[in-house]
């Protein structure tokens, strides 16, 4: 079973701008840290609108926008303060435009959900990748689920991928219909779904549908395959979904794709239908399928 609706606690708001904050002291010039500290703390005493939108407008004019690159210990830490929080592809002025975020909160969650929700309705891309990548630390995080919606129906990748990818949030908020929705838009958008946290906790059965009548639709318009389609469409097959993944195993697919059947096959054989089994075992693997990442099956086509 997947986690579900954790989020940080009032009270640990101060601690999440403190850990964010060291993260920046350690990557900004003094002069830039004397800027954001000011910001920071004009924010904790007036929290006005205007003054946060300003100072969500300067972040990278004044903090740049050089990416965050956090350290073991880094991560570490993000993890112990909010289970699942990863800040591997933040950069400075999107971890400062979080803090800005966060500060903002002043213990009424229905006034800061609304806030929120108005700066996503206003904001231009950028500002849109740290808020998003910001909702795993955000109070009030169920009132901000019809926005996290709309990220992953973006026609942006940037902005699906902010929501998508390395963050606990649509694994932990997302009923069934958004979760599926959101990992075959991965295809669409020519995005991977191997950054996606839970989707070896998630498969299910209509998730599946939908992704072998995607591979029937591009093997009729003899489009390109991602290999990790049939990561989702071969656990919880129906019987025409295994069929479809039978005629894939017989040879209508290329090698990539074939490996990324065995691997999750091999890798959770108990979601996966008996003759899909046999067939994968029938075949000599080299190398082994469960010794390869993910990631090593992210498509040429994501280039």
């Amino acid at each position: 079973m997947y986690p579900k609706h954790q989020h940080l606690s009032p009270e640990a708001i101060g601690s999440a701008i403190s850990l964010l904050r060291s993260w920046l002291q350690h990557r900004l010039t003094a002069d830039a840290l004397t800027w954001f500290d000011t910001e920071l703390h004009s924010l904790q005493k007036q929290p006005e609108q205007g003054r946060w939108f300003k100072a969500l407008g300067l972040a990278p004019r004044k903090l740049g926008k050089a990416d965050l690159k956090p350290s073991a210990e880094e991560l570490q830490a993000a993890n112990e303060l909010r289970p699942g929080l990863d800040p591997s592809d933040w950069s400075i002025d999107q971890t400062a435009r979080i803090v800005f975020t966060l500060a903002v909160y002043q213990a009424d969650d229905a006034s800061f959900a609304h806030q929120v929700s108005l700066l996503v309705d206003t904001s231009e891309i950028n500002e849109l990748l740290a808020i998003f990548r910001g909702f795993a630390l955000f109070p009030q995080p169920q009132a901000l689920e019809p926005k996290a919606r709309e990220a992953i129906r973006s026609t942006m990748r940037p902005v699906y991928e902010a929501m998508a990818h390395r963050n606990p949030y649509p694994l932990e908020f997302f009923d069934e219909a958004a979760w599926n929705q959101m990992i075959v838009k991965a295809f669409f958008l020519d995005s991977s779904i191997w950054q996606i946290q839970g989707v070896d906790q998630r498969y299910n059965t209509d998730l599946s549908t939908m992704l072998i009548k995607l591979v029937q639709e591009r093997w009729a318009a003899d489009r390109f395959i991602a290999p990790e389609i049939w990561r989702g469409a071969v656990p919880c097959a129906t019987r025409e979904g295994v069929a479809v993944v039978l005629q894939a195993l017989a040879g209508k697919a290329r090698e990539p794709e074939l490996q990324a059947i065995a691997k999750v096959c091999l890798s959770h054989p108990h979601l996966c239908d008996p003759e899909v089994r046999a067939a994968v075992n029938a075949k000599t693997w080299q190398p082994d399928p469960t010794r390869i990442p993910w990631s090593d099956f992210e498509s040429a086509s994501y280039e």
